[in-house]
C-alpha cells in the first residue's frame, strides 16, 4: 500500500512539475530574448507574456496535454474527479465561497501595483488595445484553462495524491510553491493568492472552490485590463 502511495505522488509530483516547467521555461526564454542593458530584475519579468497570443496558447496546449494523465491517475485510484469538484449538497455554498474568494484574490492583485512602480522605461508597457479574438483567448486561457486544469494539479494533486506521503498542508505548501515557480514573473503573487485558494479548498474539500476564485481572479483581471487600457 505504502509503495502505491509513492507512486501516485510521484506521479503527481511529475506532471506538475513538468506543467512549471513548459510555462516556467517559455516566460524566462521570451523574458531573457528581450533583455536591453539597463534593464532591472523587473524590467525582464514584464516580458515574460508580452506575446500574448503565443503565451496564452502555451497555457492551454500545456494543461490539456497533461489533462489525460491527470485524469487517469484519478481513475486507477477509484476517485472520481466529478466528485472531487462538486458535492450537489454543497453547491451553492461553495460557489459563494469561491466566487468571495476571486473578489478578495482580485484586491490581493493591486498590490501588484506596487511591483510595478520599481520598473523603468526599459520595462514591456503593455499590450494594445486587444482585439474580440484575443480577449477570448485570455478568458479561455486564464479563466477556464487555468483555473480548472492547474487547480486539479498544483491543489488536488497535493491533496489527495501527496497529503498521505508528505501530509496534506505540506503537500499543499510544496505545491504553492511550484504555483508561485510557474508564474515567477509576478513576484510572489501567484504564491499568496494560492495561500487563500489552498484555505478555500480546505475548508470546503472541492476543488470548485478554487477553481471558481483562481478563474474568477484572472476573469476580472482581464476586464479590469480592458476598461483601464
Amino acid at each position: 500500500m505504502n509503495n502505491i502511495k509513492y507512486q501516485n505522488a510521484k506521479q503527481a509530483v511529475s506532471v506538475t512539475i513538468t506543467l512549471t516547467f513548459i510555462i516556467a521555461g517559455y516566460e524566462v526564454l521570451r523574458a531573457c530574448e528581450s533583455y536591453l542593458p539597463g534593464m532591472n530584475l523587473l524590467d525582464i519579468a514584464s516580458f515574460a507574456n508580452a506575446d500574448l497570443n503565443t503565451y496564452c496558447l502555451i497555457l492551454i496546449l500545456a494543461n490539456i496535454v497533461l489533462l489525460p494523465k491527470a485524469v487517469l491517475l484519478y481513475k486507477e485510484n477509484g476517485i472520481s474527479l466529478k466528485k472531487e469538484i462538486i458535492a450537489k449538497e454543497t453547491l451553492i455554498k461553495d460557489i459563494l465561497l469561491g466566487t468571495a474568494l476571486a473578489i478578495v484574490s482580485s484586491v490581493v492583485s493591486l498590490f501588484s501595483l506596487f511591483i510595478s512602480m520599481g520598473r523603468t522605461e526599459l520595462a514591456f508597457q503593455g499590450w494594445s488595445r486587444l482585439s474580440v479574438g484575443e480577449i477570448i483567448l485570455m478568458i479561455v486561457s486564464l479563466g477556464f484553462i487555468s483555473g480548472i486544469c492547474k487547480e486539479i494539479y498544483f491543489r488536488g494533486f497535493a491533496k489527495l495524491f501527496c497529503g498521505d506521503v508528505f501530509g496534506e498542508t505540506t503537500a499543499l505548501l510544496l505545491f504553492n510553491v511550484l504555483f508561485g515557480m510557474l508564474d515567477w514573473f509576478n513576484m510572489g503573487h501567484s504564491f499568496l493568492v494560492g495561500l487563500l485558494w489552498i484555505w478555500g479548498y480546505k475548508k470546503s474539500g472541492r476543488l470548485i472552490v478554487p477553481m471558481i476564485a483562481h478563474g474568477g481572479m484572472n476573469i476580472i483581471s482581464v476586464v479590469y485590463y480592458i476598461l483601464t487600457v
